[in-house]
């Protein structure tokens, strides 16, 4: 079986790597719950839904939760 005669740099790795990963395109959907657009399988940073159930707090939560405590 034939071997390298010399080790493959780095930039020659990459540069014959690149032509299938410049090519990707970012995949976008909508949130079911707002409507914004979100990466798909992750969890809606503007209202903290995932699959119709609320898994984190949203910012505007925190902060009303927070002048709740203060008052």
């Amino acid at each position: 079986m034939a071997n390298p005669k010399r080790k493959t740099s780095k930039a020659k790795k990459k540069r014959r790597r690149a032509h299938w990963m410049g090519g990707l395109k970012i995949t976008l959907v909508h949130c079911p719950q707002c409507r914004s657009l979100i990466s798909p399988h992750t969890v809606c940073p503007y209202c903290g839904f995932y699959k119709d159930r609320k898994i984190i707090k949203t910012r505007q939560e925190k902060l009303e939760e927070k002048i709740r405590k203060s008052a």
